[in-house]
């Protein structure tokens, strides 16, 4: 076919294992380390099964993303499936603007992140500005690393998930020794509505595998290695995070998690080993949250540059800067400032989730009208559509419920933004104003 058209250039490719890497590093940030006691207040004793539900859902995205990277290999991942499902109008446009905050959002939060646990080893003080600033500068750092492009990305991703899952594998297999039953009884009072909007919340902990796909129009065969790499890095962390919880739930006890939200991976690692255990979670929650924010912003480049291409957004927004970068990869860093300092962590937690539920559940309704050219079942991609809407509205009610207004009321006008913007600019290009449209041309 015209695979071969997207990686021309074969040392600007991408093997299974980096790209596996990246999705790891994408999922397995902050939502591991700094929403899991979050989540223990809405979950309970039952916080595994909430990572397992989370999980089982983003499984069927995944199978749709799957399908849609083999047949159409971009560099735009989910922006170009959009495309291709509804056509270049309105609905795909405004998805797909809506899409790129909502991976700012999820930088945000990984940076948040960051900071918590920088702040939290080295005795600072993670309230005001002190926390702001660290974020603000593992970003930038970040930027410089994409600058140096696809291949580099890659080689640093495997390097960092290698040295990150030996931290953890240790954790794991030392705190499952130490397990202790009698630390499940607590006086929380956890619900099915509470698990499965626990489930809602830490659906951001899997939205890296869509970064997967960004990185198809840089693979050799995406037909073969997309769908492994995704796979494998939904896999992976699946088995990781629910481990992981079980050891929380069973030696830092419910009451531990929710006392201690926000380092909560941290304060177990320091039941289990000591303060050496407190250090060396510390560190790898670093590494974690520093490589989701690495590849997350490697797929908001690629996303940028897709959007940009079909007049989306202004076209300087994917124009290559002399440097090597784009004008883009700066302005996104910039937005993602701003929502540090605006948003708190739990906050940004929240609004990623919502934001990649509603975008993943309109990938694959998009799907719908593909599955005779992907090949797809079309029984699972419904399935997806409901399981993702479900759950984007069970933690919808549940931020009404808590009265958290920022961040329902920032969702609903997030999204009544990226339409509106979206709007605005097709009227100055004089592009289609329908909500539907032609599908982009294949090459």
């Amino acid at each position: 076919m015209s695979s071969g058209s997207h990686t021309s250039n074969n040392k600007n490719s991408i093997s299974t294992l980096g790209a596996t890497a990246i999705g790891v590093g994408g999922m397995m940030g902050a939502g591991l380390y700094t929403l899991i006691g979050l989540a223990t207040n809405s979950a309970g004793v039952w916080l595994p099964l909430s990572f397992l539900i989370g999980g089982a859902v983003a499984a069927f995205s995944v199978y749709s993303y799957s399908k849609l990277g083999m047949k159409y290999p971009s560099r735009g991942g989910a922006a170009q499936f959009l495309l291709q499902g509804f056509g270049d109008g309105l609905l795909a446009g405004g998805m797909n603007v809506f899409q790129y905050l909502g991976w700012i959002i999820a930088m945000a939060l990984y940076a948040t992140g960051f900071a918590e646990y920088f702040c939290q080893l080295f005795n600072l003080t993670d309230s005001g500005w002190t926390g702001k600033a660290v974020s603000i500068g593992i970003i930038i750092v970040v930027v410089f690393v994409n600058i140096l492009g696809a291949k580099q990305v890659a080689r640093a991703q495997t390097t960092i998930i290698a040295c990150e899952l030996i931290i953890l594998i240790a954790f794991i297999a030392i705190g499952l020794t130490k397990a202790h039953i009698p630390t499940l009884n607590s006086n929380f009072k956890q619900t099915p509505l509470g698990v499965l909007s626990a489930a809602g919340l830490l659906y951001v902990t899997y939205e890296g595998f869509g970064v997967v796909t960004n990185a198809a129009g840089s693979m050799k065969n995406p037909a073969k290695q997309l769908p492994i790499a995704m796979y494998c890095s939904l896999g992976i962390v699946m088995v990781i995070y629910i481990l992981s919880s079980i050891v929380v739930v069973t030696t830092l006890g419910v009451n531990g998690a929710i006392a201690n939200q926000g380092h909560a991976l941290a304060d177990t690692g320091r039941v289990i080993f000591g303060n050496l255990g407190f250090i060396a979670i510390g560190i790898a929650a670093l590494v974690a949250t520093a490589s989701a924010v690495n590849s997350t912003m490697f797929g908001d480049e690629n996303l940028a540059l897709r959007i940009s291409k079909t007049d989306e957004v202004p076209e300087k927004f994917g124009v290559m800067t002399k440097v090597g970068g784009t004008w883009g990869l700066f302005f996104t860093a910039l937005i993602t400032c701003a929502f540090v300092v605006i948003f708190p962590l739990s906050a940004v937690g929240q609004m990623a989730s919502l934001a990649f539920l509603l975008v993943y559940a309109m990938v694959n309704a998009g799907h719908l009208r593909l599955y005779h050219e992907t090949k797809a079942n079309r029984t699972l991609l419904i399935l997806s559509v409901v399981l993702n809407l479900a759950l984007f509205t069970l933690l919808f009610y549940q931020t009404i419920a808590d009265g958290n207004v920022m961040t329902w009321g920032s969702v609903i006008g997030l999204l009544v933004l990226s339409f509106l913007l979206e709007w605005l600019w097709r009227i100055h290009t004089h592009q289609n104003m329908h909500w539907l449209g032609p599908v982009p041309n294949k090459k």
